[in-house]
């Protein structure tokens, strides 16, 4: 990813930093931050919705619209929980070059050992 996409990710997880704890009224990332966190999570989840009918359909321009959608929210999910683009970023970076199976059965494994078991 470039740099200008990153700087693009970090300004806009920034501002919506800057809208928690502001005016509900004023703002719709305030609103969703009152409504506690299961505003955003219900959003996330109809976005998603939303990016698999726009793909269905075949509508590439719905599609980065909706993406898009989904990607914000998915922000506002993450400023709830402390963590910022740059972390998803560096687990992808992480992740880069490995198996996509490999990598899946390596988590299935660590999350067993977590689990007791």
């Amino acid at each position: 990813m470039s740099d200008a996409a990153e700087d693009t990710l970090a300004r806009l997880a920034a501002v919506i930093a800057s809208r928690r704890g502001g005016d509900p009224e004023r703002s719709y990332v305030a609103r969703l931050f009152a409504k506690g966190p299961d505003a955003a999570l219900k959003k996330v989840g109809e976005e998603a919705t939303e990016v698999v009918m726009a793909a269905k359909d075949g509508d590439p321009q719905r599609v980065v619209a909706e993406v898009a959608d989904l990607w914000f929210h998915t922000m506002v999910v993450l400023a709830q929980h402390g963590v910022a683009p740059a972390d998803v970023l560096a687990e992808l970076r992480r992740r880069e070059g490995l198996s996509g199976l490999e990598e899946y059965a390596a988590r299935k494994a660590q999350q067993r050992e977590q689990e007791g078991g």
